[in-house]
């Protein structure tokens, strides 16, 4: 077999290409644990809110749409903090529907979603801007990585306070990490991403 050495540029756009097909699974993880908690209530839920400084599971929803659809339009050619946005409307508590909630929640998903999935390699060290502040590509995406997520873990948070009844386990549940463990350290040791096993596990 004959050895071939890679050069720095290949090992490169080897880890680029690793970091988008990482982060694409990460975020999709996320979107699948917003909305199987979501799954859990009863319409009218996703409305409460706890007290007046507190916002509704829909509100929360309003807010990442809104910040998806500014920062992932034209991601690359124009402002992520777009003139057309109302940052302050997004908290505003007047969704009517699951279905409202639903259909905004997926047209912030769909933008974001197209962006990445359209990004290449070659890319990743091209200069964007938000409020006029550069960022490197990786670096929005990264920004966006801590923030979305933080935002998916209020809309879990609040859904188990919020659920009747029996709350569907969306990580290990409660007494099952040694059986878990004792799963994972019975295969063959590989290469793979975490969410692969949890994405299907969510199905």
């Amino acid at each position: 077999m004959k050895f071939v050495a890679k050069t720095p540029n290949y090992i490169i756009m080897e880890a680029t290409e690793s970091y988008l097909e990482s982060i694409k699974k990460q975020f999709l993880y996320y979107k699948m644990l917003g909305e199987k908690s979501i799954d859990q209530l009863e319409p009218q839920q996703l409305f409460v809110s706890l007290n007046e400084d507190t916002n509704s599971i829909a509100t929360i929803i309003k807010h990442i749409s809104g910040n998806m659809l500014s920062r992932w339009t034209d991601f690359l050619t124009s402002d992520g903090e777009k003139e057309w946005r109302n940052r302050d409307a997004e908290f505003e508590n007047d969704l009517q529907s699951k279905e409202e909630v639903l259909e905004i929640w997926n047209k912030g998903w769909d933008c974001f979603l197209g962006a990445l999935n359209g990004l290449n390699p070659e890319q990743l060290s091209d200069i964007i801007y938000i409020r006029n502040e550069g960022h490197t590509v990786i670096e929005a995406i990264n920004r966006q990585l801590a923030h979305y997520p933080y935002h998916v873990g209020q809309i879990v948070f609040y859904a188990k306070q919020l659920k009747s009844g029996d709350w569907d386990s969306l990580s290990i549940p409660k007494n099952k990490s040694g059986n878990y463990n004792a799963e994972k350290f019975a295969k063959e040791k590989e290469i793979k991403n975490f969410t692969d096993d949890e994405l299907k596990r969510l199905k």
